[in-house]
């Protein structure tokens, strides 16, 4: 299958790539790396293409931003999230971690305490 990466945004190419294993191309909020580079999935696209009269899956094109994976990002409930879950003002986001401290470290946060409800 032919993974195309683009840049969000602007939607330039900077990549394209085969893959056999459609389980391996990465979901949006998941951070992928080809190469040397880390790049945060933002979006997929699915290009089809007909033949013999049907639609069939012809590439996917990824939405991604250059990004390093950070050192405080977890997996967690299905999907990525910087900081600690837990706290009731963390965003549960691959792209923020919350308002009040958004460069962290949650541990040195005054507001940082658990979720209610």
């Amino acid at each position: 299958m032919r993974i195309e990466l683009r840049q969000a945004g602007s939607g330039q190419l900077l990549a394209q790539l085969e893959l056999e294993d459609l389980a391996e191309i990465p979901q949006p909020g998941r951070w992928f790396l080809h190469g040397h580079r880390s790049f945060l999935v933002l979006q997929r696209h699915h290009r089809y293409q007909l033949r013999n009269g049907r639609y069939e899956l012809a590439s996917i094109a990824l939405q991604v931003k250059a990004e390093r994976q950070p050192r405080e990002a977890r997996w967690w409930n299905g999907g990525w999230v910087i900081g600690d879950p837990s706290c009731r003002f963390n965003a549960r986001s691959p792209l923020l971690r919350c308002a009040v401290l958004p460069d962290g470290p949650c541990e040195r946060c005054a507001h940082h305490s658990g979720r209610q409800g």
